[in-house]
């Protein structure tokens, strides 16, 4: 089912909400990227944002490199970002895994 899609100033308005999150607007999308201290602990953290993004039905888009995860939000079926979004790129946040320090 399709979910209305936030303006751009929503969006930004609910990323600095919360002077700890560190996810981006780029290119209509939200963006994370995560450094871990290895690829064993990189592909562990992604085993985790699978299994909140299987409980919330919403996947985000993912691409390892080593030890630097890069996530991608978006609702594709709405062609934007959506509550859904927001809701998933907090969820993430809470995985212990992720290091304090922002890229």
């Amino acid at each position: 089912m399709s979910q209305p899609v936030l303006s751009e100033s929503d969006v930004r308005t609910a990323l600095s909400a919360d002077p700890a999150v560190q996810w981006h607007l780029v290119g209509g999308k939200l963006i994370r990227t995560v450094t871990l201290a290895t690829f064993a602990d990189a592909l562990s953290f992604v085993g985790e944002v699978g299994r909140l993004a299987e409980e919330a039905n919403h996947h985000p888009d993912i691409d390892i490199r080593y030890n630097r995860v890069t996530l991608a939000l978006i609702t594709h079926d709405s062609g934007g970002i959506t509550q859904f979004d927001l809701d998933l790129a907090r969820a993430i946040d809470a995985i212990d895994a992720i290091g304090p320090e922002p890229l």
